[in-house]
């Protein structure tokens, strides 16, 4: 799905050098992808949100489902570039109306996210947005969340991918488009 010409894989590019990596966080053995130095970066949202919404050219949705917390961000900014609705999806008991949880794992321990159950009408077409996809726990909880709404998932676009950790190939087998701004090798 890369329909980037040279100017916007130089973006990218860019992109990638504003993140920093950071060893043995949260625990030893992980290789952390840190996005608040792309994010402080004037240019950084910018040009991740131009980038991303290149890359979703071709892609229907008519709502955007950022993933907490920092599915937000640029879930907040593709919503609002493409008019779009955004649907919140929390970790637990940080929604107030009535929800449906899906428990998950991550690379590191387990937790729970939510959404409220009048978030989507049957058949929405919805893109799910998130910062980083590792191990893919997150995002196939909010793929199975959507999808238990009666929602259709078009995609999920992320900012970070780490197809070395197989969350990428766990939501492709699930049926879903995968979309990475800008990969790393390894974890």
């Amino acid at each position: 799905m890369s329909n980037l010409n040279k100017d916007e894989k130089i973006i990218q590019n860019k992109i990638k050098e504003k993140i920093r990596t950071i060893a043995d966080y949260p625990k030893p053995g992980i290789l952390f992808r840190d996005i608040t130095t792309l994010l402080k970066q004037p240019e950084g949202i910018y040009d991740s949100v131009e980038i991303a919404l290149e890359k979703l050219k071709g892609v229907k949705f008519n709502k955007v489902a950022g993933i907490d917390s920092r599915g937000f961000i640029f879930g907040s900014a593709i919503s609002y570039a493409q008019k779009k609705g955004f649907i919140p999806i929390r970790k637990k008991n940080k929604l107030p109306s009535q929800v449906i949880s899906q428990e998950y794992k991550l690379e590191y321990g387990t937790d729970e996210l939510e959404i409220h159950i009048d978030a989507i009408d049957e058949n929405d077409e919805i893109l799910i947005v998130d910062d980083l996809i590792a191990t893919g726990g997150t995002a196939l909880a909010a793929v199975k969340l959507i999808r238990r709404l009666k929602g259709n998932v078009s995609a999920c676009c992320f900012v970070v991918g780490l197809p070395d950790l197989g969350g990428v190939s766990k939501l492709e087998k699930n049926g879903v488009d995968v979309i990475s701004i800008c990969d790393f090798d390894g974890h």
